[in-house]
């Protein structure tokens, strides 16, 4: 899923799935100003319905699979 727009502030842990409770990778801003946030997996399957409905999509779920900068080499 590619963000159609990056707002300034970063998902944290604290930023929750609307649909199960599990950590946010994706905002999406509606018209009327609302956002929902949604886990990896909620955002794939209702990534169409979202498009449709979004005015600003975050997606941050690259964060899943990135390789932290302070990893060992043997970790990379």
């Amino acid at each position: 899923m590619n963000s159609v727009l990056t707002p300034a502030s970063p998902l944290t842990a604290a930023d929750r799935c609307d649909r199960c409770g599990a950590q946010a990778y994706l905002r999406v801003v509606l018209a009327s100003g609302g956002e929902l946030l949604f886990c990896a997996h909620h955002a794939r399957k209702f990534e169409p319905e979202l498009r449709k409905v979004a005015v600003e999509i975050q997606d941050e779920t690259d964060r899943l699979t990135a390789t932290p900068a302070n990893a060992s080499e043997d970790e990379r």
